[in-house]
């Protein structure tokens, strides 16, 4: 939970190169499209998990301004990913982020899934600290 409105949400995570300011494993975007949002947004992603380095190439399949991203990871790890965002009570925001991904068999295939899948998780979860704590004091600096 976000104690934060969905717009100021929206405006930390529509911005995709921006996704370097919360994302611990994300170290820098490239566009490989002339968009910069929206559907058929193309870009790539480094990526390091420890020792692990990867350039991750997306390409963004859902753009619903102000409630969700989806995207589907096109290179070496493949699969799909979604961001949503929802208003709850209070007028904060329930961001659920959603990751379904495929190892190549060199990265241990589906047995590499499921291990990475753990270490991945930890990773999405400080992600999500990250961000809420950069929207939240967004958010106070905004206040009047």
């Amino acid at each position: 939970m976000i104690d934060a409105p969905p717009s100021a949400v929206w405006a930390t995570v529509r911005p995709l190169d921006r996704h370097v300011d919360w994302m611990v494993d994300a170290e820098a975007i490239r566009f490989t499209s002339p968009r910069r949002r929206g559907v058929g947004t193309t870009f790539e992603c480094d990526t390091r998990f420890g020792p692990f380095r990867l350039t991750d190439a997306m390409e963004v399949t859902e753009w619903r301004e102000g409630r969700a991203i989806g995207v589907r990871h096109t290179g070496v790890v493949t699969g799909t990913g979604r961001f949503t965002l929802r208003r709850v009570r209070g007028g904060r925001t329930r961001f659920t982020w959603d990751e379904r991904l495929a190892f190549p068999w060199w990265m241990g295939g589906p047995v590499g899934a499921l291990a990475g899948g753990r270490v991945l998780r930890l990773v999405w979860r400080r992600n999500l600290r990250t961000l809420k704590r950069l929207v939240e004091g967004r958010s106070d600096q905004a206040a009047p």
